[in-house]
């Protein structure tokens, strides 16, 4: 296990955003995800970057001989740094440097393990690295469990050149984009029996993949990491009124997230933009909330989503929190529902479903269709589509009344009563 020395820079901006000392326990937070050896933590006031190491050559000095006299293998920047500030840095330290991009994007690399959560982690990494050009990753050894190239010495390091990385990139580009393309048909496939979509996001640690699990009974990976679910899984659940609705657990944000893997993991998080409503997971019991709550709306905005979307702010975690007034979470919009609850222990996760099942409900309207009773598909497909309130047989007619989607009301006429055949009717 590597020796691990952490750096956590206090710039004036950062200091107007967040207390420092939740800077530091995130940066802590990072480096236990990928199970290295914390030694040494510093926080450093920082009101001038230095543009070829980063901190001032006497602090550069001392840190030299924190690395020698604690025998630091890694020191961790929480913060972006520059690829000359990187170099000048290992050379003068004489021990490996890693920025927060670089840690998170292994990370990533560790938890990856469908094929496209690996090809979008390695293409987001290959494009950090293409700047750089440096055996970035040799210090993490295989036996820390890393996926694809993110591994340790001797697993596809980066030792090429430009051109090189550039053929690497293209090729990957064009395997997710064969997978895209999968996803789309795929996509396509839920939309001719529609369900629709409820996303769950929120800030990495915040307890999504608790509460869907809750939610859904379902038993993906949930523990107390940041980022311990990386590929995205999807759950059908049946509400009540005969709704059906699909739950998508996602990838947890983060504040300063690499825009490569925002960039990379577009395809992934196209869910959240295709969901009817979204729940916000809040840690209730967190002190910086309102900071990741910021940060969270932001990613939101920066990967399309609409602000027309619904969206459900649900406090979770008030197993650990005494006052649940004290730790209320302002938002700027009135018309957004607030919910309490503990996913761990299951208190309020009922309220929430009664909820979503009175959203989608509150959304349909009631139509009445009346279809050749013959038509097997087509009373088959409508079924799918909403609920059925009511079904009368008439000779060879059926006639069906059904809340719907307005939406998937228009898609339904549009497709069945297009096809000229006289098979259905709107009453």
């Amino acid at each position: 296990m590597n020796r691990t020395g952490i750096i956590c820079p206090i710039t004036n901006e950062r200091r107007k955003v967040r207390d420092p000392i939740t800077y530091v326990n995130e940066a802590k937070g990072l480096v236990n995800s990928i199970d290295l050896l914390i030694c040494y933590i510093e926080k450093v006031d920082i009101s001038n970057i230095n543009p070829s190491t980063f901190l001032g050559k006497g602090k550069v000095l001392q840190l030299k001989d924190v690395v020698i006299d604690l025998e630091l293998s890694l020191i961790f920047f929480d913060y972006k740094l520059s690829p000359i500030q990187q170099r000048n840095l290992e050379k003068k330290l004489m021990c490996k440097v890693i920025d927060r991009t670089g840690l998170i994007l292994e990370i990533f690399g560790a938890r990856a393990r469908t094929k496209e959560g690996i090809l979008q982690v390695e293409l987001a990494a290959l494009q950090y690295q293409k700047s750089r050009l440096v055996r970035s990753w040799t210090h993490l050894e295989r036996q820390r469990g890393g996926r694809g190239f993110l591994g340790g010495p001797g697993e596809r390091q980066i030792e090429s050149d430009r051109r090189q990385l550039s053929k690497k990139i293209n090729r990957i580009e064009k395997s997710l984009k064969k997978i895209t393309m999968t996803r789309s048909l795929q996509q396509q496939s839920r939309n001719k029996v529609p369900f629709p979509i409820v996303a769950i996001v929120g800030y990495t640690n915040a307890g999504k993949s608790c509460l869907f699990n809750q939610l859904t009974s379902s038993k993906v990976i949930s523990k107390d990491m940041l980022f311990a679910t990386l590929d995205p899984t999807m759950r059908l659940k049946n509400l009540e009124n005969s709704i059906k609705i699909i739950f998508s657990d996602t990838v947890g944000f983060i504040s300063d997230i690499p825009h490569q893997l925002v960039a990379a993991f577009s395809a992934t998080l196209e869910e959240v933009k295709n969901a009817e409503l979204i729940l916000h997971v809040h840690d209730a019991s967190s002190s910086e909330k309102q900071s990741q709550n910021i940060d969270v709306k932001s990613i939101l905005k920066q990967i399309g989503v609409s602000e027309s979307t619904t969206v459900f702010e649900v406090n979770n975690k008030i197993d650990l929190i005494k006052d649940n007034n004290v730790n209320n979470i302002k938002f700027n919009k009135n018309n957004n529902k607030v919910f309490w609850l503990s996913a761990l222990s299951g208190e309020g996760c009922e309220e929430l479903l009664k909820s979503i099942s009175e959203f989608f409900s509150s959304t349909r309207i009631i139509k009445k269709y009346r279809i050749l009773s013959d038509q097997g598909n087509i009373i088959a497909s409508l079924y799918g589509r909403g609920k059925v309130i009511e079904r009368t047989e008439f000779g060879t007619e059926t006639l069906i009344k059904v809340a719907i989607d307005p939406i998937e009301s228009s898609k339904f006429e549009k497709l069945f009563i297009s096809q000229g055949e006289g098979a259905i009717r709107i009453d």
